[in-house]
């Protein structure tokens, strides 16, 4: 059966881009409902903005979702990322600002305040998207790939000079609880050498190293390393879990990403959906649920994430 939060829940943080301090609340929703954003501090237009693919304006840094008349959210992938692995279905998110708070960079603070809140079951079943043929973009050197699987993997590869970095590759079975135990912790990461840039352009204004995995060469920036070994690949994996739940539900699929990003996982999305003979919708047994990212979770899972 699909599900929603059993109280609200509340996180207060500022923004990578602008700085501001944004308030945002996850509300419990009805079934069939799926996830909407609500902008509180807009008046005079239309406040709500769908969390669809084909509401994405914006890949460059970060996902962006917009309405028609031009209200948008974006950073929308880490919260998410949280909904899809703790098995949220229908949720109401409302924010005073343009941008979802930063947090620590990665979907743990939300994961932990939606696991403490709970869920309750809906009178409606839950519903995924099959995967019945191959579909692939790429880009340069970037591929996203979705292929048929009776599971949800996700499988990702990178290539970084940086030493700190280099070459890093995960694949995992998504099925029930592993978004938690093993990707949500992992945080953003980048290189000091584009913060710098980005700053000087403006372009971003929060943030800091506390937020991020900030790399130089072979040197890691941020006080006390990184949480895993390989967090920068299962950050990855993260954004792509956010940006694929995008669909309007749960895939069943294997998603492969070689050196791919935000652009890359919503092309795709687009590019399955524009091929009618690419996918189904199918209604889930109740064997089939608790195979779903994030069914049959609680607390205790979230004290198990791997080291």
């Amino acid at each position: 059966m699909q599900t929603t939060l059993k109280s609200y829940v509340t996180f207060t943080g500022s923004g990578l881009h602008t700085g501001r301090i944004v308030r945002m609340t996850i509300r419990p929703a009805s079934a069939e409902y799926g996830i909407w954003f609500h902008r509180t501090d807009v008046e005079g237009v239309d406040a709500l903005i769908p969390a669809r693919w084909d509401a994405v304006d914006d890949t460059r840094l970060c996902t962006r979702i917009a309405n028609e008349d031009g209200v948008s959210v974006s950073t929308i992938e880490h919260v998410m990322a949280a909904l899809a692995g703790c098995g949220v279905h229908n949720a109401l998110v409302e924010i005073d600002g343009p941008e979802v708070p930063l947090m620590d960079g990665s979907s743990a603070e939300f994961v932990s305040g939606i696991l403490a809140r709970g869920l309750v079951t809906l009178d409606a079943p839950v519903r995924v998207i099959e995967v019945l043929k191959p579909v692939s973009v790429s880009r340069g050197d970037a591929t996203a790939t979705i292929e048929p699987s009776d599971r949800f993997t996700i499988n990702f590869e990178i290539d970084f000079v940086d030493g700190a970095i280099g070459h890093q590759e995960k694949s995992l079975d998504m099925a029930n609880g592993a978004f938690v135990r093993e990707l949500c912790d992992s945080r953003t990461f980048c290189r000091k050498a584009d913060i710098d840039m980005m700053r000087a352009a403006g372009k971003i204004i929060g943030g800091d190293v506390m937020s991020a995995v900030v790399v130089d060469g072979d040197a890691i920036v941020t006080p006390g390393g990184m949480r895993h070994r390989d967090e920068p690949v299962r950050h990855k994996m993260l954004d792509a879990l956010g940006d694929l739940t995008l669909a309007g539900g749960p895939i069943l699929g294997r998603y492969t990403g070689d050196k791919a990003g935000h652009a890359m996982t919503n092309l795709l999305l687009r590019a399955l959906f524009a091929d009618p003979t690419a996918y189904r919708l199918v209604e889930c047994d109740p064997s089939r649920v608790a195979q779903l990212p994030g069914s049959g979770l609680s607390d205790a899972d979230y004290s198990l994430i791997a080291a």
